[in-house]
């Protein structure tokens, strides 16, 4: 199985969330995960190397690859289909690299803020996605959600987002964001994150192992 992570919007927080399922799936599913890093600044690629200064053994693999890598590796990505790909993308769609990685994808895990120029930048990213992959499952994770703001557009983006794909829950901000890395999720971050990936992996996930 193959899941993307991508918005064209920085600073959404893909890299950050994609980290958290490959925690999620590996720690509390059991998974094998393997994670993809392909986006440019490759910050997961960073965190695993560094985590690895600890000698812990290390719950999934994380590798740097670049867009043009993919094809090479799409026929290994697809010898074991109970195995997760998580593929953490880059945040731009002018890369022609990016159709291959989108054909191959079941699951896309779109993370979005409540705010104009997050919606500008979402809607048109699962669009393009939805057309060169009609089959793929659009999941809108609202993140990084403040719970003293009162997001005024919530209603209207939800009904909007709805109709390219599926709105999950809304993950809460919390500074403990900060302290993670690629061998454990702090607990004050997982009982934000349990219930969203609860519901993806028992829609989504599950019934394709």
């Amino acid at each position: 199985m193959v899941i993307i992570i991508g918005n064209q919007k920085g600073g959404a927080g893909k890299s950050t969330l994609t980290v958290l399922l490959a925690n999620y799936l590996t720690d509390t599913k059991g998974c094998t995960v393997t994670v993809l890093d392909m986006d440019y600044q490759q910050s997961i690629s960073q965190k695993f190397e560094k985590a690895k200064i600890l000698e812990n053994e290390e719950p999934y693999q994380v590798l740097a690859y670049g867009l043009r890598d993919f094809p090479l590796m799409e026929n290994t990505i697809r010898q074991n289909p109970k195995d997760i790909v998580l593929i953490d993308l880059p945040g731009k769609l002018d890369d022609d690299g990016l159709i291959r990685v989108f054909k191959a994808s079941d699951i896309a895990v779109c993370p979005f803020s409540y705010d104009e120029f997050s919606f500008e930048s979402t809607v048109p990213f699962a669009l393009v996605l939805k057309k060169i992959n009609p089959n793929v499952k659009v999941l809108f994770v609202p993140n990084r959600i403040k719970a003293n703001v009162k997001y005024e557009i919530r209603a209207d983006v939800n009904e909007q987002l709805e109709q390219i794909g599926f709105v999950t829950g809304p993950i809460g901000d919390r500074i403990d964001f900060q302290r993670i890395n690629t061998f454990q999720t702090p607990i004050a971050v997982q009982a934000v994150i349990v219930p969203v990936f609860e519901q993806i992996y028992r829609d989504y996930i599950q019934p394709h192992l």
